[in-house]
């Protein structure tokens, strides 16, 4: 039987975008000849007699040419570096293209070259973490703390200790919500009916005017958005147009914006003015979201009179907002991870736990093991 040839891949391992100098590695059975054919050296030393792991100045495709350093792996592994703007990258990626190359994304390459799921998995959200807490926290998973905790439970089924796999899974999965916002920000939502001054808080939690703030009622008629970090953990803070009954369709559009934003938030931030007393609405909106943080904003005026208990605030001169912040970070994350603990980090992963955790509760080892080693 015949086997078809492995392609030769093109990846970009270096982000894209404007940089002072791009990587694309050239991979496969005939990268070497795909590359060949396509670079000349100051002197026109052809590549083939180019020591291996030395880096080799040159250009590359028609002249005058890319210029671009190359370093030989082997005859099936080639670096190019170039210039790190797009232009050029396309321009190499697509002559390697026409020369029967083949563009590989690089999560996608990375994927293929992968032993271990978990452990590749990790390094791609390494690439994607926004702070050093989040990279320190993928960086243990990468070097294998979710892996042996996964094999922990695979042994208790073994020696069918199905309560101590519970135990293990269960403590897993209270990691959870951590691991699904190593990447991607938790959502925190400001509502509030309109000139309580939401806009104003957020650009105060935020440390800059992010979001426009004027006295007329329905400035913001959409859901503005601006990631932060606090903490080293990742936020994203959205500020909505203000609840109240729309005075035209722009308007009515906004609010119901707003509602989806609110159900779908990780935290709600409810924004209410000090200065004006506590209304039937106002109560209203505290009872449909229970779980939601109370602000009182404004405090640098008189209160008008008694309210709930909440966090008082001045977004004008910043009183408060630190500890605003902190009871934000302490609601999202109740306790962070320890130095080398195990978080599963794709929503991939957590439902795979999740399954075997359904498995087990109907005493299923054996269809737990199956699930968990759906990763191996």
């Amino acid at each position: 039987m015949m086997h078809e040839a492995a392609p030769t891949r093109i990846v970009q391992l270096t982000p894209p975008g404007r940089g002072a100098i791009a990587t694309i590695l050239v991979e496969g059975p005939d990268a070497r000849q795909r590359v060949v054919g396509q670079f000349r050296s100051p002197r026109g030393d052809p590549l083939d007699l180019c020591p291996a792991d030395r880096l080799t100045y040159g250009r590359f495709g028609p002249p005058p040419g890319e210029e671009i350093v190359v370093r030989c792996h082997s005859g099936e592994s080639i670096e190019i570096h170039c210039h790190g703007g797009d232009a050029a990258v396309t321009r190499i990626v697509t002559l390697l293209g026409q020369a029967g190359a083949t563009p590989v994304a690089w999560p996608a390459w990375a994927r293929l070259r992968a032993e271990d799921p978990i452990t590749t998995e990790a390094r791609l959200a390494l690439a994607d973490a926004r702070t050093e807490r989040t990279s320190a926290i993928l960086l243990d998973q990468y070097q294998g703390a979710l892996r042996r905790a996964w094999q922990e439970i695979q042994e208790a089924l073994v020696s069918s200790n199905i309560e101590h796999a519970r135990t293990l899974l269960a403590a897993l999965l209270a990691r959870a919500p951590v691991g699904r916002h190593l990447v991607e920000p938790w959502r925190v939502v400001l509502a509030g009916a309109p000139n309580v001054g939401k806009s104003s808080l957020i650009n105060a939690l935020l440390g800059y005017q992010r979001t426009i703030v004027h006295p007329a009622p329905g400035t913001t008629r959409d859901v503005v958005t601006a990631v932060t970090a606090v903490a080293g953990w990742p936020l994203a803070l959205c500020d909505t147009a203000g609840l109240r009954p729309g005075q035209d369709p722009l308007e009515e559009a906004g609010i119901g914006r707003a509602r989806e934003q609110l159900a779908a938030a990780d935290l709600a931030l409810l924004v209410f003015d000090i200065s004006r007393p506590w209304s039937e609405c106002d109560e209203s909106l505290r009872r449909r979201f229970p779980a939601a943080l109370v602000v009182h904003n404004k405090s640098d005026l008189a209160a008008a009179g008694p309210r709930p208990t909440g966090h008082a605030v001045s977004a004008a001169s910043g009183d408060a907002v630190p500890r605003l912040l902190e009871s934000v970070v302490q609601r999202l994350v109740p306790q962070s991870p320890a130095s080398g603990t195990a978080v599963p980090f794709t929503e991939s992963l957590i439902q795979q736990l999740e399954a075997a955790r359904e498995a087990l509760a109907t005493d299923d080892g054996a269809r737990a093991m199956e699930i968990l080693q759906g990763v191996d």
